[in-house]
């Protein structure tokens, strides 16, 4: 990806001229409000590694997988939430792995976390880069330097069981490069987030992810039937062959969002399923907001099974961000009027179960207030539904302050939440004196008892940027504590959510997290300064 945006360069958005106006008109910033550095500019804080630290991790890898060039530890600086890639134009001096170390096996891994330990040096495994909260952050703590420890290399297919449909896939895979390999062999994984096209199967298990067809195919967590993690105590190789097993606690739940602060990733274990033989779209619009939750509600509770069940507010669907590809501009014959709210479902499988469950979702929209758009803006959502991302950087690049978050709660508190949290981000914006902002929602996953929130927030950058998006996210994080929402449904918890962790777990939750770690990780060397209070 670009070391300073999301994605592939060549893909990069240009804002058209309603979006434009958008940013001037209302926002009232342009591009004349931001100073960016180019690349050449860019100063990184001096490697602190020595040349016997550097001559360890070499023996253990191999000179050629050992990274300690300002282009290498550059791309592995960070993530790429708002706060990274503000950084990244930053002048002043920024923060970057010492060095950037790719292991092959898991006797590689193993060694470098022994040279690590001995050596004082702490470890930020990563996959993708793709992370959002902070989850990359090169953070020293208390050791002398720091390492990112890049996956790529554990990049296969391992094995394919067609007879209980279970792919052990390398952590270092990517999305797409996992599908690849399974479509090949006729098969399917059917985790798609946002981050698709970059994040990585390691990934996804270590900050529990969810993808767009959760619906009908459940989290990332949901899939997973065993992971193998090298840590620096040894190997773990939890998840039985046995669908389920009362023998004790699943020790998958500790390796599962556990953000690689207990070990290493290197291979998932995963369910998979054959590719669907054909799939069915449709588009609804409903009067307001609290009209399609209650819909979606009804349809996941019923269990009717579209593969993907999402709901756009009035905002997000005036703007028609729920499209991306005409997000700010005035829309289509076929979008919903007049304050209306954009949903979009989508069906996978067999003809016969397709037009079974297509059917029964169709009569249950229906009959709870909604009026069938017909195809096209369903089919337009899944073209660019991981197009979204590439929107941020041209609005940060033109004044704008642009960020994402997420969050879940039950359907009686839905909009409680929504409403409390659009209040304090309103809030946040006009307290640092931002002419104006947007808050867009969606529903983004659902569950028999609650639902996903994804925010997508638009200010004025004043300021200190950096410092204006702290307050307001910490202001966010607040309400969601004092509203008994989770801090984060799917992105993770991160350097960025760390300090209400012990909020919503309680200080015996963390208590047990910690001892956890101090006895995979009795160093402490695995990603200081994230997750763990």
């Amino acid at each position: 990806m670009a070391w300073d945006a999301w994605g592939d360069p060549t893909a990069a958005a240009r804002l058209t001229d309603a979006q434009l106006a958008l940013v001037h008109d209302v926002l009232q910033v342009s591009a004349d409000d931001v100073h960016a550095v180019e690349r050449q500019d860019v100063r990184l804080r001096p490697s602190t590694l020595t040349d016997d630290d550097h001559a360890e991790l070499a023996a253990a890898v191999g000179a050629e997988h050992v990274g300690a060039a300002d282009d290498d530890r550059l791309l592995h600086a960070g993530g790429k939430s708002t706060l990274d890639l503000l950084r990244r134009k930053s002048s002043a001096e920024q923060d970057a792995p010492d060095a950037v170390v790719a292991p092959g096996t898991e006797g590689e891994v193993a060694a470098v976390l022994a040279v690590c330990a001995e050596r004082g040096i702490a470890v930020v495994p990563f996959g993708g880069g793709t992370s959002v909260v902070g989850g990359l952050d090169p953070i020293r703590d208390r050791f002398a330097a720091v390492i990112s420890l890049d996956l790529g290399r554990f990049d296969a297919l391992a094995d394919l069981d067609e007879i209980d449909q279970v792919a052990t896939l390398g952590a270092g895979l990517s999305g797409p490069e996992a599908e690849r390999l399974l479509a090949a062999r006729g098969y399917e994984l059917g985790h798609y987030p946002q981050s698709f096209r970059y994040a990585t199967i390691g990934g996804f298990a270590a900050t529990r992810s969810s993808g767009q067809d959760s619906a009908g195919y459940g989290r990332f967590d949901d899939m997973v039937r065993g992971l193998r993690v090298v840590t620096p105590r040894g190997v773990l190789d939890v998840g039985a062959d046995a669908p389920k097993t009362a023998a004790g606690p699943d020790l998958r739940q500790l390796i599962l969002g556990s953000e690689g602060t207990f070990g290493v990733l290197t291979a998932v274990r995963v369910r998979v399923h054959p590719v669907p033989e054909t799939k069915a779209y449709e588009a609804w619009s409903f009067p307001d907001f609290a009209t399609g939750a209650a819909a979606v509600r009804a349809v996941e509770q019923a269990g009717t099974g579209p593969t993907v069940l999402r709901l756009s507010d009035e905002v997000e669907t005036a703007l028609n961000l729920a499209t991306v590809s005409d997000a700010g501009s005035s829309g289509a014959d076929d979008k919903p009027q007049d304050g209306g709210c954009l949903a979009v479902t989508v069906f996978e499988g067999s003809s016969a179960l397709v037009e079974a469950r297509h059917a029964a979702t169709r009569e249950l929209l229906t009959a709870s207030g909604g009026t069938s758009l017909g195809a096209a803006r369903a089919k337009q959502w899944a073209e660019h539904r991981f197009d979204g991302p590439y929107l941020r950087d041209p609005l940060l690049a033109n004044g704008a302050l642009v960020e994402t978050f997420e969050t879940a709660t039950s359907w009686s508190k839905l909009a409680a939440v929504k409403q409390a949290v659009t209040e304090t981000v309103q809030r946040g914006f006009a307290e640092a004196g931002s002419a104006a902002s947007l808050v867009l929602c969606h529903i983004s996953h659902v569950y028999d008892t609650g639902a996903s929130l994804y925010f997508t927030v638009v200010g004025a950058q004043r300021g200190d940027a950096i410092a204006q998006w702290r307050a307001i996210k910490a202001a966010v994080n607040d309400t969601l504590i004092e509203h008994d929402a989770t801090i984060t449904h799917h992105h993770a918890v991160g350097a960025d959510h760390r300090d209400w962790l012990a909020a919503e777990i309680g200080d015996l939750g963390v208590e047990i997290l910690r001892s956890v770690k101090a006895t995979l990780d009795p160093a402490g060397i695995l990603n200081p300064g994230k997750l763990i209070p």
